[in-house]
């Protein structure tokens, strides 16, 4: 089980990792320069061979995704039956889970198999720190369970909250605001084995899924069929936990973010019920919207086992622009004039000039080191080139030079792979540091004052701050880059971290737009929400949750009282 676990980490690390960074050259030895740059489409299928490969299963050049993920749809068999001694064995074994009724380790292990429940100190270490995330590991999680099922996850949370034990749920492992932290120790319920794609409705453009199928592997199998799910967070992000974080992406100007884009889920409570939010409908008035109520919830109210999601058609064509402006404040009032025109674009990004030297750098490019937009307009090939030219106008009014377009397949992608890989970027021009990255979103009409007051705090730091915007709706994020174990550092990364957020607050913005909130958000929800509010959230989790055994620690304060 060990190298199992692992090799599904590597894989999550190696998703999540640019072909550049840090060393991590490929998933194989043997993968050469061009093969470094090669699509997603290559990486996904590299990722289910080897999670598959790692598990021992056979895969289908024709599923994309990963093979184990169909097997898991039939009945499992506990192997415990010939070998009842290895419970005992397990449990002595791992004394310093001595605390934990051994009981309950056993109820575990005849849920799954021994195979599947993990005590192993490295593996359990591995989980306890977010790849993504700056947030340290306080505690380990106790205990890694791989549920291949529903059923064996409505069994895992009955055991859990019968010995008020925390359930954390895991998936793609790429949380930014310590969504996967285990404060308080507990189950780490890892969705690697729920990876099926349920079924595909192809007229209704809508397709039901497992929580552990990254976003990336799912678009690898819509393909064919000319479509695709609109959300892109990082690489390596998986659906339960988008769907946890309620994230969205560059798309989101266009397509909304995740809360739009879920029609139902099923959902484990905390007492093992297994509850259905809704049906396939593209829209209801049935009641609450319990649906939306766990979009966001980061696994607080329940553990997500299957999600249907709306899917989108391939546009017929696309066109890619970028733009150079003379301050960050030029930039950010073209995003808000295109966004006022009601020109239909599908991203708008923004890069100060910091973002586009770490980029060059990273790529061999030599894009002008300035502030830049980046425009994607689809539609058909003469409605793209339309905008297209409708934006130049535009820019070129607010001092943009040195406007692009790129409409070729090859250049399209290069273009958006160097945006997705920015983090990555950042981390190569840095070596020895972490990141700190953090995002806050205002209403469009604010975000040019808010990024520009930001930013002139960030260049005065003596850190490295590159900021990304999805200017397009007001979110933009900044990734500092710091050494955590010098105190100063980490004292000055904390102060920008908190002058962004209440800069945005002040203007009646968020802590978090997309990433979350975690643990490293919840110091700014009651300035924003206020007492109230976050009393009416707790009343609500109790009455879910009345044993505070999913996810504690995130969200809500602990200072608030019911």
């Amino acid at each position: 089980m060990a190298s199992f676990s692992r090799a599904l980490l590597h894989v999550r690390r190696s998703r999540s990792y640019c072909p550049w960074s840090r060393g991590l050259l490929s998933l194989t030895s043997s993968s050469s320069s061009s093969d470094r740059s090669s699509s997603s489409s290559s990486i996904a299928r590299g990722v289910a061979l080897l999670v598959a490969a790692a598990a021992g299963i056979a895969v289908s050049n024709q599923v994309l995704v990963s093979a184990e993920t169909h097997a898991s749809q039939t009945p499992h068999t506990s192997h415990l039956s010939h070998v009842p001694h290895r419970r005992a064995e397990l449990v002595q074994e791992h004394g310093e889970q001595g605390y934990l009724p051994q009981a309950f380790v056993a109820e575990l292990i005849e849920a799954l198999d021994e195979e599947r429940v993990v005590l192993d100190h490295d593996e359990r270490a591995h989980h306890g720190k977010p790849i993504n995330s700056y947030h340290p590991a306080v505690h380990i999680p106790d205990v890694i369970v791989y549920p291949k099922t529903q059923q064996e996850i409505v069994e895992i949370v009955k055991s859990c909250n019968k010995y008020k034990i925390p359930v954390i749920p895991y998936g793609g492992a790429t949380s930014i605001e310590g969504q996967t932290t285990t404060p308080y120790r507990g189950v780490h319920i890892d969705m690697g084995l729920m990876k099926a794609i349920k079924a595909l409705h192809v007229e209704d453009m809508d397709v039901v899924v497992e929580p552990g199928l990254g976003w990336m592997e799912l678009n690898e199998y819509l393909k064919p069929y000319g479509l695709f799910f609109p959300l892109d967070p990082g690489p390596g992000a998986s659906i339960g936990g988008m769907c946890g974080t309620r994230c969205s992406g560059s798309l989101a100007v266009r397509y909304g973010t995740m809360k739009d884009n879920v029609l139902a889920m099923k959902v484990v409570l905390a007492n093992g019920d297994l509850i259905k939010t809704a049906n396939r409908a593209r829209k209801s008035s049935a009641g609450y919207d319990l649906t939306r109520l766990m979009i966001g919830s980061e696994g607080t109210l329940g553990v997500i086992t299957e999600v249907t999601l709306k899917v989108q058609k391939i546009p017929e064509a696309s066109v890619v622009a970028i733009c150079s402006f003379p301050s960050i404040k030029d930039a950010a009032d073209v995003a808000i004039a295109t966004m006022h025109c009601g020109i239909q674009v599908s991203r708008v990004e923004l890069l100060d000039e910091v973002m586009v030297k770490i980029l060059n750098d990273a790529n061999g490019t030599d894009f002008q080191v300035a502030p830049t937009l980046m425009f994607e307009f689809i539609g058909t090939d003469a409605y793209a080139h339309e905008q297209n030219l409708r934006v130049k106008k535009i820019a070129e009014e607010h001092q943009g030079s040195g406007f692009q377009y790129f409409d070729s397949p090859e250049d399209k992608e290069t273009l958006w792979r160097m945006r997705k890989e920015a983090l990555w970027a950042c981390l190569a021009a840095a070596p020895h540091a972490e990141a700190m990255t953090t995002d806050v979103c205002v209403p469009l009409t604010r975000l040019a004052d808010c990024i520009t007051k930001s930013k002139e705090v960030l260049d005065a730091s003596p850190l490295l701050c590159p900021i990304v915007s999805h200017a397009g709706d007001g979110n933009f994020h900044t990734i500092i880059l710091f050494d955590p174990s010098n105190e100063e550092h980490t004292k000055e990364a904390t102060r920008l971290n908190e002058f962004m957020v209440h800069t945005a607050l002040a203007m009646n913005g968020t802590c978090t737009g997309e990433h979350g909130v975690g643990t490293g958000k919840l110091k700014y929800m009651e300035e924003e929400l206020g007492y109230e509010a976050l009393k009416t959230m707790k009343k609500l989790k109790h009455a879910l949750d009345p044993n505070n055994i999913m996810n504690p620690g995130k969200i809500i304060p602990p200072h608030v009282c019911l």
